[in-house]
């Protein structure tokens, strides 16, 4: 029960102007009547059920901006309302409160595990409930503007740097096919076939903006889909030493660059299809030899130790800002303005995900004028068996 003095000790209706509404689901009605009594003389909006199966269903239809939710109920307990709605993701990010008579350790881990919020162990103050209800209200909206600050930023990238990743190579194809219809019969045939040469790498350049853009949208659907998720992760590629090196010089000639090269790499087992292995690869070569000078060394090193093999790939280019770090992500340009090569950010957002889809990931070291170092962390097809048994059993 709820227990102490009234609910007029200094709070005030912090969300009033928007109305903030809060969904109370408890099988004690006395309960839930001071509650919503509580909440509403705070200026508060409140929808209320008397079971987790309702509440669940009222909660898909109204989309309320915070549940208060009891543990112990008939039909669906809490921790089953709890995982309803973290399960759909129209209700997944609701801030969620969970209250309980159990006021012990136990409890507390185990609604945190699955996705609380916070906790109120009975019997709690007004005063209790407001901070409670006050505090998860304040922090939704800070991630709210958050979500919002990067989606602006994504929408700015984007708006900053597609057009000039799609028009450059298409305006190259354009001109030199241009040259050639209307100028071809009198040109040597070696300069129309080195601009038939320029014209494929410009395509190529091209089809690779294009082709990211479909892998990346490929990731993010893939990663919604706990069944095919499980099904990648059955995957492996064996002897990933050979796949590696062939790949790494075809990049660092690529790049004409072949000298700097410096490959230092073991032979193991990876739990990861070798087309996605190689992805990650590739685009952290392609940002490495991109980010450095010719000259200067880019490494590529792996190690498999226990149940984990490690990738990494080392420059000694222009580096990373910590706040570049934190901030990888899809169509992320670091410093667009002053380097015209700086490309769509798509990269290294996809190695990311790829490792993390793999059950791996993906971490950075660097500084600014101090290089950029790589590494990729993914499991052995040992390991990854034991986890999907492991699922299998607790499924």
């Amino acid at each position: 029960m709820v227990s102490g003095p009234g609910p007029a000790s200094g709070f005030k209706p912090a969300f009033s102007p928007d109305m903030k509404k809060i969904l109370i689901i408890d099988d004690e009605a006395c309960l839930r009547g001071v509650i919503k009594t509580t909440l509403r003389r705070q200026g508060f909006d409140t929808l209320e059920s008397d079971n987790g199966s309702d509440g669940v269903r009222l909660a898909r239809q109204q989309l309320p901006d915070l549940v208060i939710c009891d543990v112990r109920m008939n039909r669906m307990d809490g921790y089953g309302t709890l995982a309803a709605l973290r399960n759909e993701p129209a209700t997944a990010a609701i801030p969620f409160i969970l209250m309980t008579g159990q006021a012990d350790t136990a409890g507390m881990r185990q609604g945190m595990a699955q996705g609380a919020d916070d906790y109120l162990a009975k019997p709690f103050t007004l005063e209790e409930l407001l901070t409670a209800v006050n505090a998860r209200l304040k922090n939704q909206q800070t991630v709210r503007k958050q979500a919002e600050r990067r989606l602006d930023e994504l929408r700015a990238n984007i708006n900053l740097a597609l057009p000039h990743e799609l028009l450059t190579p298409l305006n190259g194809i354009l001109g030199l096919a241009e040259v050639i219809r209307t100028c071809g019969t009198g040109l040597p045939g070696d300069q129309v076939v080195e601009m038939a040469a320029n014209i494929q790498t410009a395509a190529n350049q091209l089809h690779r903006v294009i082709q990211n853009f479909l892998i990346h949208a490929q990731i993010e659907l893939l990663m919604t889909d706990s069944h095919k998720v499980e099904s990648l992760r059955g995957e492996q590629t064996s002897l990933v030493r050979e796949a590696i090196e062939s790949l790494a010089r075809q990049k660092a000639e690529a790049a004409k660059r072949p000298t700097d090269l410096v490959l230092t790499l073991t032979d193991a087992a990876v739990a990861i299809s070798r087309d996605y292995l190689l992805k990650i690869i590739e685009e952290l070569l392609d940002n490495a030899f991109k980010f450095s000078e010719p000259g200067t060394p880019v490494q590529v090193a792996t190690t498999a130790n226990g149940n984990w093999f490690t990738l990494s790939v080392s420059d000694a280019g222009c580096g990373m800002k910590p706040a570049q770090i934190a901030d990888v992500g899809a169509f992320s340009q670091f410093e667009r303005r002053h380097q015209a090569q700086a490309g769509l950010g798509l990269g290294l957002s996809i190695a990311k995900r790829l490792a993390e889809l793999h059950g791996g990931e993906l971490a950075l070291q660097s500084q600014p004028m101090a290089g950029t170092k790589a590494t990729v962390t993914l499991p052995k097809p040992a390991l990854m068996a034991k986890r999907l048994d492991c699922c299998s059993v607790e499924g």
